[in-house]
């Protein structure tokens, strides 16, 4: 991975030795994972320069050579910029980070949501001179609080989607559970699809997507377990269609058979992000504490004698 440096509309960087192996298009689409559309049309465009100098797919670079790539365009941002504060945890010329309150969104499902995370992403953005599309690279249910990664350019996005589907970006969550869960760590690998009898709900079924959940008890109350979960795959309420199978279904989680004890949303927390950069290569490890709901519920936990 190559790092790249932001120059206004452009991103910098400097070949290396195994760069002139190759032609500088099959080095951007196939090492550096840039989209095969895109890269045409750069060069299409004569927006990749080699010392300062258009060039051809073809044409090879030598180590040391400055490449610059006009990737940086303004952009719509996609959704209209909200006012309100971003919880930012983590921010560059790429990417972003931020925590997301439960109860909102993430991003509009309809034209008349207008208060989504996408939308507080887009008014930082807005805010701080950054002029891209808003793109979420996973996503997290409304009710669920915690980190969610965001790109800055098409580039990054790329990149990103290619980490996520190589099980490079490990995503860490905490989860009150209902019950003692038994074993202190375990593996649920159970293939999740739709559920004929909902429209939105997913459950465990042997024609489904596969499904990988990791899990670790943390801490064990009256009659509840708090969990550490880490997804190998992404699949929708993943972590609440699984607990719930093995009988362990989330506090608050109505949908999939949880009750409301000392919280009214399902007791789950994104709480740690931890990736190479997609430029650069370099580990980005972002955590976010409980938030206060789910801190004043373990406090109630505390209180209870097991």
């Amino acid at each position: 991975m190559h790092d790249m440096q932001k120059d206004g509309e452009w991103l910098v960087s400097r070949l290396r030795d195994g760069d002139a192996n190759q032609p500088l298009g099959n080095l951007l689409r196939e090492d550096w994972s840039l989209p095969r559309k895109q890269v045409h049309l750069l060069f299409q465009h004569k927006e990749i320069l080699l010392d300062g100098s258009p060039v051809a797919q073809h044409a090879h670079g030598e180590a040391g050579q400055e490449l610059r790539l006009r990737i940086c365009q303004p952009e719509p941002f996609g959704v209209e910029p909200a006012d309100d504060p971003l919880d930012v945890r983590y921010e560059d010329d790429h990417l972003l980070v931020a925590c997301k309150p439960a109860g909102i969104l993430l991003h509009p499902t309809e034209k008349h949501h207008l208060h989504s995370l996408d939308h507080l992403v887009a008014g930082h953005f807005n805010r701080t001179g950054v002029k891209s599309k808003v793109r979420h690279v996973h996503r997290l249910d409304q009710d669920t609080s915690g980190l969610v990664l965001y790109a800055k350019h098409a580039w990054a996005a790329a990149m990103l989607d290619e980490l996520l589907r190589e099980r490079q970006i490990k995503r860490t969550y905490l989860a009150f559970v209902h019950g003692s869960v038994r074993s202190a760590r375990g593996t649920i690998n159970e293939p999740i699809g739709r559920d004929r009898n909902h429209a939105t709900r997913r459950r465990v079924t042997p024609n489904g997507d596969a499904a990988i959940t990791h899990y670790k008890v943390l801490t064990r109350y009256d009659g509840v377990t708090l969990i550490e979960c880490s997804l190998e795959t992404g699949r929708t309420h993943q972590i609440r269609v699984h607990l719930s199978h093995i009988g362990h279904p989330l506090l608050g989680d109505s949908l999939y058979g949880g009750r409301n004890l000392y919280i009214s949303r399902q007791a789950l927390h994104a709480a740690r992000l931890h990736f190479p950069h997609p430029f650069g290569g370099h580990k980005i490890t972002v955590e976010a504490a409980l938030p206060p709901d789910l801190q004043a519920l373990q406090n109630k936990l505390r209180e209870v004698p097991i």
